[in-house]
């Protein structure tokens, strides 16, 4: 399913140039991916676009900073002092190193509040018994893609990057 995702990134940059799903999946099937694969990525990537659609609705202007929104369920207001407590499931499916990756990014201050609820629901969506962080890191580049923001090329970087061919020093 990531190959999908990652084809589906790679050849349509701003989300508003991604064809529907009927047409992409005829493309996607021309190209060779297998249809499972192509049913599972379109699947995931609707519930995506949904919850995305969600956080895109207009926040108050009595509103705190960070909005988060949860598919099905009313804008939240969250305190930039507020801390994300991670339910067992969640410390599970994600593991240390996806659960180190997204503090990381949010401690960078380049992963919002309503943008790591967002990842940290479709990671949840993997069926994965864990997610490898690699993938973690496809998840949050397809979460800003959804959402129509680019991220700044230090963040694209840290997302792309091979940690395999990284020499440490």
């Amino acid at each position: 399913m990531f190959e999908v995702l990652v084809f589906v990134y790679e050849n349509y940059w701003h989300g508003d140039a991604c064809p529907e799903s009927a047409h992409l999946e005829r493309k996607l099937s021309l190209v060779g991916f297998d249809a499972d694969e192509i049913q599972d990525a379109l699947t995931w990537l609707n519930d995506l676009n949904l919850a995305a659609r969600g956080l895109r609705q207009p926040v108050p202007a009595d509103a705190l900073e960070c909005p988060v929104a949860m598919p099905g369920l009313k804008t939240i207001n969250q305190s930039p002092l507020s801390m994300r407590v991670y339910s067992v499931s969640e410390q599970d499916h994600l593991g240390s190193q996806c659960l180190g990756f997204i503090s990381f990014l949010e401690t960078a201050g380049v992963l919002p509040a309503h943008m790591r609820e967002l990842v940290i629901d479709r990671a949840m969506a993997i069926p994965a018994d864990a997610v490898p962080l690699d993938d973690l890191k496809i998840i949050v580049l397809m979460v800003y893609w959804s959402l129509g923001e680019e991220p700044d090329a230090l963040v694209l970087d840290e997302l792309c990057d091979d940690s395999i061919k990284r020499l440490a020093h």
